[in-house]
């Protein structure tokens, strides 16, 4: 973190005078004064938990015979002692954990078996659950969550731990897909992103319940890639995403050179992340030679003009589409080459611009001409980035 404030004071100590003091006027402008000012700062930071992070465990618990070590199984490397796998309750009964690469996946003992060792092995589960960065709730949803389950939720619940409901053998439910789901939300109280359906067995909604771990745990993210390699391009478009949604947000308040400040920020943090997913080597001076390269500045302004001749949509929504849908292409233009080593032409890279931007423009058209509040803006860039993410 230090490198990266010496980086900013250099920055701006290196700006003229002239330019210093109108972005110091500029600075009484921002919406909220010094709050939206924060604002703005919060988002980057954030995003730089995703570059930064150093945390690395997740602790799966749940009832017996959920599918924890089928979970388990799933998501480790090939080369990793699997969990031994059983249709008899409580079959796990010390807490395992693999050294996937510099990432440790805990699968605990069931936290509902009965007696000495029932209770024995529920005191393993829960400190095993204390003692990680995240915790992964696995509920049979088949079963629906009753009462020792929703129990289990509000002790987990208050460790402070960073937790993600997983609801697993979905394919056991039919059609009741909607109405298991729904009634899960209801009984535990949680918001529908903190809910994941998955079927462990048949490998399905994997993808989904790690980006809800990124989501959940920025933090996380570095240790998820390094041990989950068959993953990384999920997770780079987990930080595709989430840079993306960011740079939205800061392109939805448009101010003279104010707002190219923390958006460069979120750009060159989502290169970092990216860069750390594939395992490539990368410093801060890379990632902005790499921007750099991209002409990103330029590009944007022209993706900007371009559309805007078209007239329709209003200000503040072409500025949010054009900020989110170029930050996109940035990232997938740089996934392609820590992934291919294969560089996008600039011709080829303002075409994807020019995509990307149109599509999310499209998105945010949903929510008229009325400016929105940020909750409304955040919820309709994630479902326009979740379509881009579809088909990249």
């Amino acid at each position: 973190m230090t490198q990266w404030s010496d980086e900013l004071q250099r920055a701006w100590g290196n700006l003229p005078k002239g330019t210093r003091s109108e972005i110091e006027r500029g600075l009484q402008r921002v919406p909220g004064g010094l709050k939206g000012w924060r604002e703005l700062i919060d988002q980057a930071a954030e995003h730089l938990r995703l570059v930064a992070g150093t945390k690395r465990k997740v602790a799966i618990v749940g009832p017996a015979n959920v599918g924890k070590s089928t979970l388990y199984n799933a998501l480790i490397r090939p080369d990793e002692e699997p969990a031994e796998v059983s249709a008899v309750p409580g079959t796990t009964r010390e807490v395992q954990s693999a050294d996937a690469g510099v990432f440790a996946m805990v699968d605990t003992p069931g936290t509902d078996a009965e007696g000495k060792a029932g209770e024995i092995d529920r005191q393993q589960a829960l400190r095993a659950a204390r003692g990680a960065d995240l915790v992964v709730l696995l509920l049979d949803a088949s079963h629906g969550v009753r009462n020792p389950e929703r129990a289990l939720h509000q002790e987990l619940s208050g460790h402070g731990v960073p937790m993600i409901v997983a609801l697993n053998k979905m394919d056991l439910v039919g059609d009741e897909v909607s109405e298991v789901i729904g009634r899960a939300i209801g009984t535990l109280k949680l918001s529908p992103d903190e809910v994941v359906p998955i079927s462990a067995l048949h490998r399905e909604g994997l993808e989904e319940l790690l980006f809800a771990m990124v989501r959940k745990e920025p933090e996380i993210l570095v240790a998820l890639a390094e041990a989950l390699p068959a993953f990384r391009r999920n997770l780079a478009q987990a930080v595709i995403r989430r840079g993306a949604s960011a740079a939205g947000i800061i392109g939805f308040t448009p101010l003279p050179i104010i707002d190219f400040i923390p958006l460069i920020g979120i750009q060159v943090t989502m290169v970092l992340g990216i860069a750390r997913v594939y395992a490539y080597r990368i410093n801060l001076a890379r990632a902005r030679e790499l921007i750099a390269t991209f002409g990103m500045g330029a590009l944007g302004r022209l993706v900007f003009y371009e559309l805007s001749k078209f007239g329709g949509p209003p200000a503040w929504l072409l500025s949010a589409g054009v900020a989110a849908g170029t930050t996109a292409a940035l990232g997938y233009a740089a996934a392609s080459w820590f992934e291919s080593g294969k560089k996008l032409s600039g011709a080829e890279l303002r075409t994807l611009m020019i995509r990307t931007s149109q599509t999310t423009i499209e998105r945010l058209k949903a929510l008229g001409r009325r400016k929105p509040r940020k909750p409304e803006l955040t919820d309709r860039l994630d479902e326009a980035l979740e379509a881009l993410s579809k088909e990249h």
